[in-house]
């Protein structure tokens, strides 16, 4: 085993000064992704990767020194899976940004680890090309990082997520080899599909430096909104069974409670509704008289639930107005003090009472708990505000971040439904998968990474 100052020496020696960061302000920003509430070390160094020779390179000497490598993207995960540990490597990718080729004919994209989820879409929107997985950190999250996390969005709820459209990967493997996993063409069944198993996995089995992704057309869709405003966060909850219940597959369909309006309008100025308990924004694309139809029944529906006002909106730039504030209502909490975010999905038809629940929570544990939601898919955000620096509000956090992940189990729920187990989520893990299966995913993981050089510790429990 080398020691750390010999394998910073030889990261020094493979690649430029600028590539290579040690100092203990980059050490500190690169340690950990934005949750701050899981725990992460200082790592050995920090690279910034521009080609996969790199990312091979810095591969093969972490196996061979018996360092462990933490890939990253931007940053903006949710569960610590970009955490550094001991004795580890940072490597990012945020410089791997080219987009190699965009096919119309056969309706593809093939883009570096680093390109941005924004920058993508609009490259293939000026080819008339639509990539609709749009998680709400699509302006600075990346194809990688989302391909990591299996990523969803608001779309997803109608145009499902990024597995959904991932045709091909190529990754660096554990011992630095680099393979081409998956297809370009419309069908494909050779072999174990080894690209879906690749992705979701945290970064734990591979590396990936480039991504092929299936592409739709962009036109052949006319946006409506249907804002329904609540004054209980249970009635929104009823209205998103009832829409589900009615055979209706909204283009979007999202929560915002009265904390996110709130806090988003005051940093925003967006001119949202005060005064109401809960917003429930949905979306329809059909065209021209279906989408009309499908829209006044979504409306009809909210109002039946109990809606104090129904408001619909055909206008781009209202409708984008309004989905900004979901976008925002992360960013907009995270000004009021550090946010332990949720990830949980249950059944569509257990919305209401998940709903009930955590704000059980919130009262039991005396705690502040923000709701945002993808609610189409049944995908929860709860967000757990604690003030800064109150070390006993921060433990109630955590315990009511425990007791909502029972209660989504218990509903017939997962503990993540798009921001992957990193590390906040293992003992949710632990119950949901079972010793059997968790053994499935160690014999997979000893597979493919014998020696666990790549972040090890997170995706499973161990």
């Amino acid at each position: 085993m080398q020691t750390s100052e010999t394998v910073v020496a030889e990261l020094h020696r493979m690649l430029r000064a600028d590539q290579v960061l040690t100092d203990a302000a980059s050490l500190d920003a690169y340690a950990h992704d934005d949750a701050e509430w899981a725990p992460y070390e200082r790592p050995l160094a920090v690279v910034l990767a521009e080609h996969e020779d790199d990312v091979s390179a810095v591969v093969r000497l972490a196996a061979a020194s018996d360092v462990h490598i933490v890939p990253r993207g931007a940053g903006t995960g949710l569960s610590g899976g970009a955490n550094a540990m001991a004795r580890s490597i940072v490597l990012s990718l945020e410089r791997m940004t080219r987009i190699v080729e965009v096919n119309v004919a056969e309706r593809y994209v093939v883009a570096e680890a680093g390109v941005i989820n924004d920058t993508l879409r609009e490259a293939v929107a000026a080819h008339g090309l639509w990539y609709p997985p749009d998680p709400a950190s699509y302006r600075i999250s990346t194809i990688g990082g989302n391909v990591a996390t299996n990523a969803g969005g608001i779309c997803c709820v109608k145009y499902g997520v990024t597995r959904d459209y991932v045709l091909g990967l190529r990754v660096v493997l554990a011992d630095g080899d680099v393979v081409d996993l998956g297809r370009r063409t419309a069908k494909g069944v050779t072999g174990y599909d080894l690209t879906a198993l690749m992705v979701g996995s945290e970064g734990t089995l591979g590396i990936v430096t480039r991504v092929t992704l299936q592409l739709l057309p962009i036109g052949g869709r006319e946006e409506r909104a249907i804002v329904g405003s609540f004054g209980a966060l249970r009635e929104a909850g009823v209205a998103v069974a009832e829409i589900t219940a009615a055979g209706i597959v909204p283009a979007a369909l999202e929560l915002i409670d009265r904390t996110c309006v709130e806090a988003v309008d005051a940093w925003q100025s967006l001119g949202l509704p005060h005064g109401v308990d809960t917003m429930l924004l949905a979306k329809v694309d059909e065209v021209g008289a279906v989408g009309d139809a499908l829209a006044a029944s979504v409306a009809r529906i909210m109002a039946d639930a109990g809606a104090v006002g129904v408001e619909r909106a055909a206008d781009a730039a209202e409708i984008d107005r309004l989905f900004l504030a979901r976008r925002l209502a992360y960013p907009a909490l995270e000004r009021l003090g550090p946010v332990l975010t949720e990830d949980i999905c249950v059944p569509r038809g257990a919305v209401p009472e998940m709903l009930s629940r955590i704000q059980a929570t919130a009262a039991a544990h005396d705690v502040v708990i923000a709701n945002i939601a993808h609610a189409g898919d049944g995908n929860l955000h709860p967000l757990i505000i604690a003030p800064e620096g109150d070390d006993a509000a921060k433990a109630r956090a955590k315990l009511a971040f425990d007791r909502i992940v029972d209660d989504c189990r218990e509903l017939g729920g997962t503990v993540t439904g798009e921001h992957g187990v990193g590390l906040l989520k293992l003992p949710g893990a632990a119950e949901e998968l079972g010793p059997r299966v968790i053994a499935l995913h160690a014999a997979i993981k000893h597979a493919l990474d014998p020696l666990g050089t790549l972040n090890p510790g997170k995706a499973f429990p161990a």
